[in-house]
């Protein structure tokens, strides 16, 4: 012991150099008094405060309809419907009736209408499902219990043990001894570990009935307000002093009570006045990506449709200038009651079908169907909760297949929230934690404990696991339940119970462990507290046989260095070293344990200095840690844990494939910095060889400097993505988020592989995600559980909500909903490339059928002497999209796929044609027009041909136009639903039956129709149309001849496109169709190796000039060092334990 005692002297000696100095301090207050709130408890308020009741849904019932309504009209289809539907009641102006546009936009809007109303339903029924849990209160001196939304600002209400907590309450009395209570604040700020709250002193004796009813006082706080961390408020009760009020008191909605029996709280913010609401934003009315770009291909047309109307009215002019005097006998001048406007409107209402109107209804009960297939995926259902998953939502179906970021929520989201004592290393033996059916007598550890030259190493490492940490044991029904504000902490204690080490009571002053059948009682003498500067915490015992033991475990980068002998020679050090290091391979969070034994005189000197350090005035935190110091060395290494935060089944895999098909996760979450990164390295978002950028800055100027730095280092590889993982806290980027540093930290993030933001508030998760939105223009996903992700979630292109333990805000919020993380990969590969791939036909196809049919009124105007006439009969224009040509639409949008889910899967790669938005963007969308307008052209011209020789009868009469116009109907419907097969990439009998059957109702429809009239007084000029047309063989044989001439450059092309110019994922389904395996294909790399080794190469060069507490810190992180505990708590973990005294009942109200 004379090294320790040497070395102890030595240290108290430098520190006797410095003297204690007495300050005073002063109090300011912050905030003006007509700012703050006055709240009266247990009397009626002086002012109305807002309700209880939260909605997260995005209409009510007086906001329907004017919301709705500017949903609707912000697509410019249907103003444009609107106004030829208004222009068409001008009398004699339509030459296609009155109600032709408006019937079918009224039927588009109440589909719309009916569809957002269910949707939304959805939500407040969700919402209702949490204003109506109830909450007992304090009313007529009872406990009365009522419902979350009746709850006011003022009233008392009584928490009782894993309840959430309603509203803001200020904390009064608990159960617990000095009126301790346990949060768990996982909901809120991602963290795991419990908080510690405490009541005042002065109210903490309102621990019954009759006093709290006759409890009458005035509380004063600051208004509502976002600051998750921060309150401040005082409580006057009659004749007493003025109470300060702080975050120590304060319990916020959304977190949950824990190990506490029970509490009793005022209200003090309710509804969307809690902080947790203050930190969501309005429900957003999103929109897809190909929804905007329709719009804009809309616009465009209808520019081309005031063009051709313009060109057509003033074409009619000329035509009337020239034939006027020359062709008299048909009476132009009296048919000249229109002038250029007239005209003009008449081509306008004639040209109008250019824009398909049944586009928004077709695509609407489209998305409706495929978001009831995502709800019908038994793959994505979760048989352990019975939860499918669930589209909210099915505006965004397509949007899922062109996701470019991910940003996720760690808490509850990746993990499960259980931390698992895993394995440990002790003495150079690694020991796993005995399985479910294996007994203690059958594990390594036990033989060891018997006959091993370990052994005395082992029993010392069990019980520094049952006796250093601040656990508190209950006992239920004669079982021990452990309560912990670390899970950390938690999982240990159960992990040496497990290997029979059970830590059994504990008091103010001892912990009592069962060990081998033997009860030991240790005295605790001080507890040193974990803190992030720290990274260790001590405790110091005097064991059953009166030694004084120092007990002290942390990350191995403190531990090491306090080990006697060095760090190099130090026994077992080498060994757990590289246990550590295989540990944090597998993604396990470890702590290195160490002990050592202290003479009486030492400790008592030293626990003389440590008490002055802990009253000093002046510098009381720095004297503290270096009083810790002195104690805290010549350490004997005992081994090491490793911890298991639990990931959700299939998180690594999911996340694997979420990298190859070029999506990029960001993790976003609450927690510390450690817990995070070691997620990231368990999920393999991170790897040990990928460098980290820590960005840990607490300045403006700081942040300015180490943002310049990094960006300079990466030189021209800036704004290009590298193998380097971005890591920033909340206060870091609070500073990078302003407006003059924002620029150079989205280029430093987006040349990064991963970002991992650690203590972000919700808003900030929200403002990370808005940024990404508008610096890339991508499509943005936002995933979490917690009420803390509501707003990320609903600020992201497209929100997902997981269904888990932290109630349902996340999913009310969310446009869809799934069980599990490992869900997001089938919703996206499979249901977003599908939509995408099956909307962008969709609507390429409807523009494509309405050009070719409509554009041949253009054709005909230049045989109608440009009048307006209309070559079809005004009932089949309105039919051709209602009935005609309606199927094949929908074959395509629900039924088509690219290659099937199993290979979607297993290749994500498949996901990137989608991503990229090759499907549909300006230059397919006008090679599908083109293809229309070509197509109108030959579906004109060749019967027209075909007509104009009187050939179609033997007799050589003529028909007029109407017949032509019913033979050009014939091979146009017969074309376009051809068109849609040849588009289709897996034909099915819907396929089948859509294309023939669309054409055979066409067949169908002319023979009842033209027998109508006179029994029924329509279509008078159908009347005997059918035996007209089908008795000619010219319209059989040009029925086979003109859609195949229309069609067959169409095959060619796609022929020779397929064979020679053939895209990857052309390439796959091809392998899928021949059963043969696609791996091949997508083998190739996308880089060289030497190109690939060079770039990372050059990237590990510069990143490779590291300080030394950065070196420390890596070091740290690349052996799995991660420790969940609460800091600077209003009461420390010392102070909680010495308050415990579980031998004796708990408190009961």
């Amino acid at each position: 012991m004379a090294p320790f005692s040497r070395f102890y002297r030595a240290m108290v000696l430098k520190m006797n150099q410095h003297e204690d100095e007495a300050t005073t301090s002063g109090i300011t207050d912050g905030a003006a008094d007509e700012q703050n709130r006055v709240i009266f408890i247990n009397r009626p308020q002086p002012q109305k405060f807002v309700n209880n009741r939260i909605s997260t849904a995005k209409y009510s019932l007086p906001s329907f309809v004017p919301l709705f309504l500017f949903e609707q009209f912000r697509r410019y289809s249907n103003c444009f419907f609107l106004l030829i539907a208004l222009l068409q009641q001008i009398p004699d102006v339509s030459p296609t009736g009155r109600w032709t546009t408006l019937t079918p936009l009224v039927l588009i809007l109440t589909v719309s209408a009916i569809k957002e109303i269910v949707e939304d339903y959805k939500r407040h029924r969700a919402d209702e499902e949490t204003n109506r849990r109830k909450v007992e209160v304090l009313s007529e001196g009872r406990w009365r219990s009522i419902r979350w939304e009746k709850l006011q600002v003022g009233d008392i209400c009584k928490i009782t043990n894993n309840q959430f907590f309603p509203a803001d309450l200020v904390l009064l009395a608990s159960s617990e001894p000095q009126s301790i209570a346990f949060i768990e604040t996982s909901n809120l700020d991602g963290e795991t570990n419990l908080k510690t709250r405490q009541a005042h002193p002065d109210t903490a004796r309102l621990e019954n009935i009759s006093e709290m009813a006759e409890f009458r006082a005035t509380l004063q706080c600051e208004p509502p307000n976002r600051h998750l961390y921060e309150f401040n408020g005082m409580l006057k009760e009659a004749n007493a002093k003025t109470i300060p009020l702080g975050l120590e008191q304060m319990l916020q909605r959304g977190a949950m009570l824990r190990n506490t029996t029970w509490v009793l709280a005022a209200v003090v913010y309710t509804g969307h006045e809690t902080k947790l609401m203050k930190n969501s934003t309005k429900a957003p009315l999103k929109r897809s990506s190909i929804d905007r770009q329709t719009n804009t291909h809309i616009l465009m047309l209808f520019i081309i449709l005031i063009v051709l109307s313009l060109i057509s009215a003033a074409f009619n002019e000329l035509w009337l200038l020239r034939r006027t005097n020359t062709d008299w006998y048909i009476a132009l001048e009296e048919a000249q009651n229109a002038n250029f406007g007239f005209n003009f409107l008449t081509f306008l209402i004639l040209y109008n079908n250019l824009i398909p109107i049944s586009l928004q209804v077709t695509a609407e009960i489209v998305r409706f169907f495929q978001a009831k297939f995502i709800a019908m995926d038994s793959e994505m259902y979760h048989a352990e909760t019975d939860t499918p998953a669930m589209a909210r939502t099915s505006n965004l179906n397509e949007e899922l297949g062109m996701v470019r970021y991910v940003f996720s929520d760690k808490t509850g989201t990746l993990t499960c929230n259980i931390m698992d004592f895993h394995k440990c290393s002790i003495g150079e033996i690694i020991y796993n934690k005995p399985g479910p059916n294996e007994r203690l007598e059958d594990t390594l550890l036990y033989h060891n404990l018997k006959e091993h030259p370990t052994a005395p190493d082992i029993a010392e490492f069990l019980t520094m696991l049952a006796v250093c940490h601040t656990v508190i044991p209950e006992v239920v029904d004669g079982k021990i339940n452990y309560h912990a504000a670390s899970p950390d902490e938690r999982a240990l204690v159960m992990g040496a119970a497990g290997f029979g080490w059970v830590f059994e009571t504990r008091t103010p002053h001892s912990v009592t462990v069962m060990a081998q059948g033997k009860r030991l009682h240790y005295s605790v003498l001080h507890v040193l507290a974990f803190t992030s500067a720290r990274k260790r915490m001590s405790v110091i015992a005097r064991a059953p046989n009166g030694e004084i033991k120092l007990f002290c475990k942390g990350a191995d980068s403190v531990i090491y260095p306090r080990l006697a002998g060095g760090a190099q020679t130090a026994q077992y050090a080498a060994a757990t070293l590289e246990h550590l290091s295989h540990f944090a391979a597998e993604g396990l969070r470890t702590l290195v344990f160490a002990t050592a034994d202290i003479p009486e005189h030492v400790y008592k000197d030293w626990s003389n200095t440590y008490h002055k350090a802990s009253i000093a005035i002046q510098d009381r935190e720095q004297k503290i840690e270096e009083a810790a110091l002195l104690i805290e060395n010549n350490l004997r290494l005992l081994g090491a844990t490793a911890i298991e935060d639990k990931l959700q089944d299939g998180v690594p895999e999911t996340i694997a494939s979420l990298l190859k098909a070029n999506i990029n996760v960001w993790v976003l979450t609450g927690d510390k910095q450690e817990t995070a990164i070691n997620i990231a390295h368990s999920a393999r978002l991170i790897h040990t060889a990928m460098p980290l950028l820590l960005l840990n800055e607490d300045s403006l100027d700081g942040t300015r400097e180490s943002l310049s730095r990094h960006c300079t280092e990466l030189g021209e590889n800036l704004r290009k993505q590298n193998e380097v993982a971005l890591v920033i806290d909340g206060k870091t980027l609070k500073y990078a988020m302003g407006c003059d540093l924002k620029k150079d930290f989205i280029d430093l993030c987006v040349s990064c592989k991963v970002v991992v933001c650690c203590r972000v508030s919700p808003i900030q998760k929200a403002e990370v995600v808005d940024m990404v939105s508008r610096a890339t223009g991508a499509v943005t996903l936002a995933i979490g559980d917690g009420a803390n992700d509501v707003a990320m979630i609903q600020r992201a292109s497209v929100g997902i909500g997981i269904s888990g333990v932290e109630g349902l805000q996340a999913v009310c919020a969310s446009d869809y909903s799934i069980a599990q993380f490992r869900f997001l990969l089938r919703l996206l590969l499979v249901h977003g490339a599908w939509n995408y791939s099956r909307i962008s036909k969709l609507i390429l196809y409807s523009f494509y059928k309405n050009i070719c049919l409509y554009v041949i009124e253009l054709w005909f105007a230049i045989y109608s002497a440009w009048s307006g006439q209309i070559l079809f009969e005004r009932w089949t224009i309105g039919f051709y999209n209602v009935i005609f040509t309606a199927l094949p639409p929908f074959a395509i949008g629900l039924f088509d796929k690219i290659c099937s889910p199993e290979i979607m899967i297993r290749h994500p790669v498949l996901y990137v044609p989608s991503q990229q938005g090759l499907l549909f963007n300006v230059r397919v969308f006008w090679v599908w027009a083109v293809n229309a307008l070509l197509h109108s052209v030959l579906l004109f011209w060749l019967p027209m041909l075909l007509a104009s020789h009187h050939v179609l009868w033997p007799n050589g009469k003529d028909g007029g136009y109407l017949v032509l116009g019913n033979l050009v109907y014939t091979y146009v419907v017969a074309t376009v639903c051809l068109k849609a097969g040849l588009a289709t990439h897996s034909w099915t009998w819907v396929t089948h039956v859509s294309i023939w059957g669309s054409i055979a109702l066409w067949i169908i429809f002319i023979v009842v129709y033209s027998n109508l009239y006179p029994a029924i007084l329509i279509g008078a000029v159908m009347r005997g149309m059918d035996r007209m047309v089908f008795t000619s063989l010219v319209f059989w044989f040009a029925l086979l001849l003109i859609p195949a001439a229309t069609l067959i450059p169409d095959l060619l092309i796609t022929v020779v496109h397929n064979s020679a110019f053939k895209t990857m994922t052309e390439a796959v389904r091809e392998s899928e169709i021949k059963k043969r395996d696609p791996a091949a294909l997508l083998a190739h790399p996308r880089h060289s190796l030497t190109e690939t080794a060079r770039l990372l190469q050059n990237v590990r060069s510069v990143f490779g000039r590291r300080s030394t507490t950065r070196a420390n810190m890596e070091l740290e992180l690349s052996h799995g060092f991660a420790f969940s505990q609460e800091e600077g708590a209003s009461v420390s973990q010392a102070d909680v334990i010495r308050a415990y005294d579980t031998s004796q009942p708990r408190g009961r109200c």
